[in-house]
Protein backbone atom coordinates (compact mmCIF):
# COMPACT_ATOMS: atom_id res chain seq x y z
CA UNK A 1 0.00 0.00 0.00
CA UNK A 2 1.14 3.54 -0.75
CA UNK A 3 -0.30 6.76 0.67
CA UNK A 4 0.46 10.42 -0.03
CA UNK A 5 -0.98 13.86 0.54
CA UNK A 6 -1.72 15.85 -2.61
CA UNK A 7 0.26 18.82 -1.27
CA UNK A 8 3.33 16.62 -0.86
CA UNK A 9 3.27 15.56 -4.52
CA UNK A 10 3.91 18.86 -6.35
CA UNK A 11 5.18 18.04 -9.84
CA UNK A 12 8.32 20.06 -10.49
CA UNK A 13 8.60 18.63 -14.02
CA UNK A 14 5.85 20.91 -15.33
CA UNK A 15 5.63 24.68 -15.19
CA UNK A 16 2.19 24.76 -13.60
CA UNK A 17 2.45 25.05 -9.82
CA UNK A 18 -1.18 23.88 -9.72
CA UNK A 19 -0.49 20.32 -10.95
CA UNK A 20 0.31 17.55 -8.53
CA UNK A 21 1.52 14.28 -10.03
CA UNK A 22 0.40 11.38 -7.90
CA UNK A 23 1.80 8.70 -10.21
CA UNK A 24 5.30 8.62 -8.75
CA UNK A 25 4.20 9.41 -5.22
CA UNK A 26 1.93 6.34 -5.22
CA UNK A 27 4.17 4.21 -7.42
CA UNK A 28 1.41 3.43 -9.91
CA UNK A 29 2.56 1.47 -12.94
CA UNK A 30 -0.56 1.13 -15.07
CA UNK A 31 -2.37 4.42 -14.48
CA UNK A 32 -1.25 8.04 -14.53
CA UNK A 33 -2.76 10.25 -11.81
CA UNK A 34 -2.65 14.02 -11.39
CA UNK A 35 -4.54 16.43 -9.16
CA UNK A 36 -5.22 19.94 -10.45
CA UNK A 37 -6.10 23.11 -8.57
CA UNK A 38 -6.93 25.67 -11.27
CA UNK A 39 -7.92 29.31 -11.02
CA UNK A 40 -10.21 31.00 -13.55
CA UNK A 41 -8.33 31.37 -16.83
CA UNK A 42 -6.06 28.37 -16.19
CA UNK A 43 -6.11 25.05 -18.01
CA UNK A 44 -5.16 21.43 -17.60
CA UNK A 45 -1.75 20.73 -19.10
CA UNK A 46 -1.27 19.93 -22.75
CA UNK A 47 -3.53 22.32 -24.65
CA UNK A 48 -5.61 20.68 -27.41
CA UNK A 49 -4.25 17.14 -27.71
CA UNK A 50 -5.10 13.46 -28.02
CA UNK A 51 -3.48 10.36 -26.60
CA UNK A 52 -3.62 7.63 -29.24
CA UNK A 53 -2.60 5.01 -26.68
CA UNK A 54 -4.40 6.18 -23.54
CA UNK A 55 -7.89 7.02 -22.35
CA UNK A 56 -8.28 9.98 -20.00
CA UNK A 57 -10.82 10.48 -17.24
CA UNK A 58 -11.36 13.72 -15.31
CA UNK A 59 -13.29 13.89 -12.03
CA UNK A 60 -14.21 17.45 -11.06
CA UNK A 61 -14.31 17.76 -7.29
CA UNK A 62 -15.26 21.44 -7.17
CA UNK A 63 -16.05 24.20 -9.65
CA UNK A 64 -16.83 23.75 -13.34
CA UNK A 65 -14.32 22.90 -16.07
CA UNK A 66 -14.96 23.24 -19.80
CA UNK A 67 -13.51 20.71 -22.21
CA UNK A 68 -13.11 21.92 -25.79
CA UNK A 69 -13.26 19.37 -28.58
CA UNK A 70 -12.22 19.61 -32.21
CA UNK A 71 -15.78 19.01 -33.36
CA UNK A 72 -16.89 22.13 -31.43
CA UNK A 73 -19.12 20.08 -29.11
CA UNK A 74 -17.63 21.51 -25.91
CA UNK A 75 -18.78 20.10 -22.59
CA UNK A 76 -19.01 21.63 -19.11
CA UNK A 77 -18.18 19.30 -16.24
CA UNK A 78 -19.33 20.40 -12.79
CA UNK A 79 -18.58 19.33 -9.25
CA UNK A 80 -19.23 15.63 -8.73
CA UNK A 81 -19.20 14.90 -12.48
CA UNK A 82 -16.80 12.76 -14.51
CA UNK A 83 -15.85 12.91 -18.19
CA UNK A 84 -13.98 10.30 -20.25
CA UNK A 85 -12.04 10.77 -23.47
CA UNK A 86 -11.32 7.70 -25.58
CA UNK A 87 -7.88 7.08 -27.08
CA UNK A 88 -7.46 9.40 -30.08
CA UNK A 89 -10.16 11.86 -28.97
CA UNK A 90 -8.91 15.46 -28.96
CA UNK A 91 -9.68 17.66 -25.96
CA UNK A 92 -8.46 20.66 -23.98
CA UNK A 93 -9.78 21.35 -20.48
CA UNK A 94 -9.78 24.73 -18.74
CA UNK A 95 -11.57 27.03 -16.32
CA UNK A 96 -13.18 29.99 -18.14
CA UNK A 97 -11.67 33.37 -17.27
CA UNK A 98 -15.07 34.68 -16.16
CA UNK A 99 -15.78 31.72 -13.83
CA UNK A 100 -16.86 32.58 -10.30
CA UNK A 101 -14.55 29.97 -8.82
CA UNK A 102 -11.62 27.72 -9.62
CA UNK A 103 -11.59 23.98 -10.18
CA UNK A 104 -10.14 21.08 -8.25
CA UNK A 105 -10.01 17.91 -10.30
CA UNK A 106 -8.38 14.50 -10.52
CA UNK A 107 -7.08 13.32 -13.91
CA UNK A 108 -6.51 9.64 -14.64
CA UNK A 109 -4.89 8.17 -17.74
CA UNK A 110 -4.48 4.51 -18.63
CA UNK A 111 -2.39 2.79 -19.60
CA UNK A 112 0.65 4.60 -18.28
CA UNK A 113 2.83 5.94 -19.77
CA UNK A 114 1.30 7.50 -22.85
CA UNK A 115 3.86 7.74 -25.65
CA UNK A 116 1.59 8.56 -28.61
CA UNK A 117 0.40 12.14 -28.09
CA UNK A 118 -0.86 14.22 -31.03
CA UNK A 119 -1.68 17.90 -31.51
CA UNK A 120 -3.95 19.14 -34.31
CA UNK A 121 -1.40 20.96 -36.46
CA UNK A 122 -0.49 20.47 -40.11
CA UNK A 123 2.93 19.32 -41.22
CA UNK A 124 4.68 21.97 -43.30
CA UNK A 125 6.35 19.29 -45.45
CA UNK A 126 3.67 16.72 -46.26
CA UNK A 127 0.45 18.32 -44.98
CA UNK A 128 -0.39 15.53 -42.49
CA UNK A 129 -3.10 16.86 -40.14
CA UNK A 130 -1.55 16.00 -36.75
CA UNK A 131 1.92 16.25 -35.26
CA UNK A 132 3.40 13.87 -32.71
CA UNK A 133 4.59 15.29 -29.41
CA UNK A 134 8.03 13.98 -28.48
CA UNK A 135 9.45 14.31 -24.98
CA UNK A 136 13.19 14.28 -24.50
CA UNK A 137 15.96 15.57 -22.28
CA UNK A 138 15.71 18.93 -24.07
CA UNK A 139 11.97 19.24 -23.44
CA UNK A 140 9.09 18.81 -25.84
CA UNK A 141 9.24 18.87 -29.63
CA UNK A 142 6.84 18.23 -32.51
CA UNK A 143 7.43 15.74 -35.30
CA UNK A 144 5.33 14.62 -38.25
CA UNK A 145 4.45 10.92 -37.78
CA UNK A 146 4.19 10.52 -41.58
CA UNK A 147 7.36 12.11 -42.95
CA UNK A 148 9.47 12.72 -39.80
CA UNK A 149 9.92 16.47 -40.29
CA UNK A 150 9.70 18.81 -37.31
CA UNK A 151 7.50 21.84 -36.90
CA UNK A 152 4.18 22.90 -38.37
CA UNK A 153 2.87 25.10 -41.17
Amino acid sequence: MEKTAVDDAADASVTDANRYSLTEALGTEDVSLAFYSLDPGEGFSGGMHAHLDQEEVFYVQSGTAVFERLDGDDVSVGAGEIVRFAPGEYQHGFVPEDADEGVEALALGAPNPSTEVRVPSSCGECGHDALAVRFGDDGMSLECPECGSSGSS
